[in-house]
């Protein structure tokens, strides 16, 4: 029989009568998307002209529409295909172009709050971490805008969920890492920055059946993290089908024009063009070498002190402005939750805490040792979400404490207020004038 893995049951303290078992937030994990939806809606055909990297990425959805040339080639197409669908759907307008990254952005919210509370059951902890990323700045800000990370991070958080599902239900176990790897795939078409974050499911399945010491390592269906899977198989639904669906998502690529090399397939990626493109690909990310008024480092990222004006000029009647950096207050707090998830979580063998440790610090990595000399701060998004997760965690311990209570609502509470305090800079809204900017700039990496 396949073991089930059962959810943590609470201890009474009088120890008399059932035990206690944490309920589902789905109805939390519904209405937390659906107020963030709202939210990110207001004023999002606004700006009604192109705004900073959508002058890259709707030059090249429109190619994916029309067969034109293969624009933007530095980058996967799943994101811009994405976007096209958009225009596809609603026109070649301001609407059609941010639809789709409003989408992501909503399922992006609901799906991390799933994979939290099958990670955790910790119903405290998943109904906090939702209020956390939807008043985050960083999902809100890339929700509305048509741009590929957002996409990235919709996808990373389906595969997280499903994954978390997977062992947490090993019934549904294969269809589940069916799906997760289906997600991983397709994260992968969306940005490379999925990279680090992509092999994590894999590696963790493979390290769980390692540690279990099973003698048919590869073929053993018993033991966690998914009882009735082999490993021989998660090496199919983690390995080769993310695999397989990225390369799926270059298809449109056969039709597109500007070939990389000369062939008798002309106007087309011609058999093994999609190897040439990948060299190309690490080519043009390495070859960014220009200096960028906001290029940044990632000490700057860890410690919010470096921030990006997607928008500030004089747009559609009025003064406005789009500013990412991350909510002030769940950021450098967030940090000391990290440490503390880091050192509770192995103390207490608790996967769900060294999970998201684990999750900031791989996908912090990637731009710790990556050879692309300019960077930015959206590369600190999904660092951003797993940082998110452990302060969410750590809230809920605080919990347990009679004293620190309070601070497990205080805290989302606050973050909403700042979120609240920063809304005209996020949402395009019209400002007092020029020099508006000097109400949000706090300090000077935000100007």
């Amino acid at each position: 029989m396949h073991e089930v893995a059962s959810p943590p049951v609470a201890a009474r303290p009088d120890m008399t009568g059932p035990p206690e078992h944490p309920r589902d937030p789905l109805g939390w994990c519904l209405a937390i998307p659906v107020l963030f939806a709202a939210l990110a809606s207001i004023r999002l055909a606004i700006p009604t002209a192109p705004f900073f990297d959508e002058v890259h990425y709707l030059p090249a959805a429109r190619a994916l529409l029309e067969g034109g040339e293969y624009l933007n080639r530095e980058h996967p197409l799943l994101g811009k295909e994405l976007i096209a669908l958009g225009i596809w759907l609603l026109g070649d307008g301001p609407l059609g172009w941010r639809i789709m990254p409003l989408l992501a952005g909503t399922f992006a919210v609901g799906a991390a709050m799933r994979a939290l509370w099958h990670a955790s059951f910790d119903r405290h902890a998943c109904i906090a971490f939702g209020v956390l990323l939807a008043s985050g700045f960083h999902l809100f800000v890339h929700s509305r805008i048509a741009m590929l990370d957002i996409f990235m991070a919709a996808f990373l958080a389906l595969a997280a969920w499903q994954f978390a599902a997977a062992a947490r239900e090993p019934e549904t176990g294969r269809w589940r890492l069916a799906l997760c790897g289906v997600a991983l795939g397709c994260a992968l078409g969306a940005k490379w920055n999925a990279v680090p974050l992509a092999v994590l499911p894999g590696l963790a399945f493979f390290a769980a059946r390692l540690a279990a010491g099973r003698r048919r390592l590869l073929m053993s269906r018993r033991g966690i993290p998914v009882p009735g899977v082999s490993l021989l198989e998660a090496f199919a639904w983690l390995g080769l089908v993310p695999l397989t669906v990225y390369a799926l998502t270059f298809l449109p690529g056969y039709w597109l024009g500007a070939p990389l090399r000369p062939s008798p397939l002309e106007g087309h990626l011609f058999p093994f063009g999609l190897v040439e493109l990948h060299r190309e690909i690490v080519e043009l990310q390495a070859s960014v070498m220009a200096p960028h008024n906001y290029q940044s480092t990632w000490p700057q990222w860890i410690t919010n002190t470096r921030g990006i004006w997607y928008l500030y000029e004089y747009a559609d009647g009025a003064q406005r402005g789009v500013l990412l950096i991350g909510n002030p207050l769940t950021m450098l707090l967030g940090l000391f939750a990290l440490v503390w998830c880091m050192v509770t979580g192995v103390w207490r063998r608790d996967w769900a805490r060294v999970g998201v440790v684990v999750g900031y610090a791989a996908s912090l990595g990637l731009w710790v040792i990556a050879p692309k000399p300019v960077q930015f701060y959206y590369h600190y998004m999904m660092p951003s979400v797993f940082l998110l997760a452990a302060l969410a965690l750590s809230l809920s311990d605080l919990r347990q404490v009679e004293r620190l209570r309070w601070l497990g609502w205080a805290v989302p509470l606050g973050s909403i207020g700042v979120f609240a305090l920063f809304w005209k800079v996020l949402s395009a809204a019209p400002l007092d004038g020029p020099m508006s900017f000097a109400d949000w700039t706090w300090i000077s990496g935000w100007r």
